[in-house]
């Protein structure tokens, strides 16, 4: 049973930032806090100081801790970006700079990954290891984002949790690492940590560390899970069916399933979460980073209320942020895409947001053609679900009703993850249902819903013609055109 009197701590590493939520087993925040982080950009680099991450949480924590003396703190855990890592020596101390998510260095180790028989992706862990252990050499130990900071809290280095782990290669389904690939990969022996499941308790708060911190001695850390699977657990979208559509810089879907979805492109993976069930999704490069580019000035509800005169838009966008595309389809080569001309800002601005909401709906046709359950509720979390506006024209072009949360930041997954670990028994979407709350419920509109058939078509026929949208997925997507993307 989950303590009803005690506080669960949450800690997002993010990239941007260190953000801590102390919050009750019902859902109440008693406190926050957070503390900024910068990185260094230098073309497709892109680095942290790990060593920042441990002074910006103490100073988030102990802005957590203050409104709420006296609470007894029952337990926490601790989310990070995933696929950053650095090199650490024996006792856990960096000697490398962190490598984050997006770093793109390591392409021709990736290459040298997949002729092995791993898939994956040019800025996952598995490849930024094998470059770093080219640049400072064998001998040192590899550590995810939290996997450092958990080192400081409880004063030695911990086994990763396997939702990190994913990205460096390891098997979730065998439980292990893929010794065979690694080792025609020369991965050095000692590289690699020993992995857990989320939520397995990894030791408890050391003396030194809650001097620093604030946060009580003794109170016991459990294994984390990467943000993006730390968004999914705030926001509830955790039984089988059920997916949440985070829309921010970039668009991320993440959902549930009994087993994992296959994707023979690789366009979508699997984590697991701790009790046994699979947690499918995928990354795409369309988001509101392309209202930010295009209009950096924009005070977004006055824009959102012109536009509301352009439904449909007069032009059709697939409003990638950066090049490339990597799901609902894998195209390394593919470009922001405009049919057709705005008749004015507002016009363009209408097009940006239902290219997301038509990008939105093309993922969501291409989970149900490799067969993923999505008959369950959808989530809208993300600094875009902020728009009430852009909350409706999204379900209206998905056709289905979607559910927004009050609190849907990653550090509230972790509370609840904690919660889960300390709990001992039970399903962690018992945990967090009870933790999330949800502030909204939309409903598609059927008449809207209709009227973006035909640009929907349109879109679904251009990124077919580029190459890009491979054409059994693009029919797939238009024998879907009339019905709810959450029928079976």
């Amino acid at each position: 049973m989950v303590d009803e009197d005690a506080g669960w701590l949450g800690i997002d590493l993010g990239t941007q930032s260190v953000r801590v939520l102390l919050v009750t087993a019902d859902g109440q925040v008693l406190g926050s806090g957070s503390a900024p982080l910068a990185g260094r950009r230098d073309g497709v680099r892109h680095e942290q100081d790990p060593v920042r991450w441990w002074a910006a949480l103490c100073t988030a924590s102990r802005a957590a801790l203050a409104t709420a003396p006296g609470v007894p703190v029952g337990g926490l855990a601790v989310c990070g970006t995933s696929g950053t890592v650095l090199l650490t020596d024996g006792s856990g101390r960096p000697v490398s700079p962190a490598l984050m998510y997006d770093d793109g260095r390591a392409a021709k180790e990736a290459a040298r990954a997949r002729e092995a028989g791993l898939a994956v992706q040019d800025t996952w862990a598995l490849p930024k290891a094998l470059w770093l252990v080219g640049e400072y050499g064998p001998g040192l130990r590899l550590a995810h984002q939290p996997d450092l900071v958990v080192t400081r809290l409880t004063g030695e280095p911990p086994p990763a949790d396997s939702s990190h782990a994913l990205k460096t290669g390891y098997d979730l389904r065998g439980e292990a690492w893929p010794e065979a690939a690694l080792v025609r990969l020369g991965v050095p022996e000692r590289l690699l940590p020993d992995v857990v499941r989320p939520g397995t308790r990894l030791g408890e708060v050391c003396a030194r560390a809650a001097e620093a911190t604030g946060i009580p001695v003794g109170t016991p850390v459990f294994a984390g899970m990467t943000d993006g699977c730390a968004a999914q657990i705030a926001s509830g979208a955790l039984r089988p069916g059920s997916w949440n559509s985070v829309l921010g810089t970039t668009l991320v879907l993440k959902g549930a399933a009994r087993e994992p979805v296959r994707d023979p492109t690789g366009v979508v993976y699997n984590h697991r979460a701790p009790d046994g069930t699979w947690l499918p999704g995928g990354a795409s490069s369309v988001g509101a980073g392309a209202l930010t580019a295009r209009f950096p000035d924009a005070d977004p509800a006055a824009m959102d209320e012109r536009a509301a005169a352009f439904e449909p838009s007069g032009a059709v966008a697939y409003p990638l942020v950066s090049p490339g595309e990597r799901f609902p389809f894998r195209a390394p080569d593919a470009t922001p895409l405009l049919l057709g001309a705005p008749s004015d800002d507002a016009d363009r601005w209408a097009a940006l947001l239902q290219g997301v909401g038509f990008a939105e709906r093309l993922c969501l046709d291409y989970l149900h053609h490799l067969g993923a359950p999505l008959d369950g509720p959808l989530t809208f979390t993300g600094g875009g679900a902020r728009s009430a506006y852009w909350n409706q024209l999204r379900a209206d072009i998905l056709g289905r009703p979607a559910r927004v949360p009050e609190q849907t930041e990653p550090a509230l997954g972790m509370a609840a993850l904690a919660a889960y670990g300390a709990s001992g028994a039970g399903a962690l979407a018992d945990v967090a249902e009870r933790m999330v709350r949800v502030r909204t419920v939309l409903e598609p509109r059927p008449d809207r819903s209709a009227a973006y058939d035909e640009p929907y078509v349109r879109l679904v026929d251009a990124l077919e013609e580029r190459g890009w949208l491979p054409a059994p997925v693009a029919e797939h997507a238009r024998s879907r055109l009339h019905g709810d993307t959450g029928e079976s």
